[in-house]
């Protein structure tokens, strides 16, 4: 099977997933990832919107705020195909449909931040191996970003346990994640 051929197959996996068993699954993800040490140790986290039955992240940004963690969603600049952190205050209400429609902040509530700032990256994929490998969504845009932010900053990935495959065929300039967060297991790489 080839990248784009596990991308499609899993894409429609995920797609064929019912509101409720994605609620459901994300909901047991989130408390999963926030129980983490490595969550708790996080001052400043990025995370992305979630899109087309990815594990929600509505949850998650809303305990950010709540608890006083900084709190960051990605901007995407299509044409330089580069992401940059803005931090949010309020969530949805700073947000609206952006590129490809996945919600960014809207131009009165950019608060950008350096990639150095980040703790935490919680980062998207279609698919995921058990080394930790990421299957994006072809893109590169965070195999760009991932390597601008400092050492030690902790990658993780909330999944289905859907996405989990036996290889997702990485190449050279793909970047793994440390944490893989699904709603039966938590495994660190």
């Amino acid at each position: 099977m080839t990248k784009g051929e596990l991308r499609k197959d899993v894409l429609k996996r995920r797609a064929a997933m019912i509101p409720e068993e994605v609620a459901e699954k994300s909901s047991t993800i989130v408390n999963k990832l926030i129980s983490l040490e490595e969550w708790r140790r996080a001052g400043t986290i990025m995370a992305y919107v979630d899109f087309r039955n990815e594990v929600r992240m509505g949850e998650l940004i809303r305990h950010c705020l709540a608890v006083g963690k900084r709190i960051a969603v990605p901007i995407t600049d299509i044409a330089g195909k580069v992401l940059t952190p803005s931090e949010i205050l309020h969530y949805p209400e700073d947000l609206v449909p952006g590129a490809w429609g996945i919600l960014e902040p809207a131009p009165g509530c950019v608060r950008p931040l350096e990639p150095g700032e980040l703790d935490m990256v919680v980062v998207p994929g279609v698919a995921f191996d058990l080394n930790g490998d990421r299957l994006g969504y072809g893109g590169g845009f965070y195999d760009r970003f991932l390597p601008r932010t400092k050492p030690g900053t902790v990658f993780l990935a909330p999944a289905f346990e859907l996405q989990i495959m036996e290889n997702v065929y990485p190449g050279p300039h793909d970047c793994p994640v440390h944490i893989l967060v699904t709603e039966q297991r938590v495994l660190r790489f």
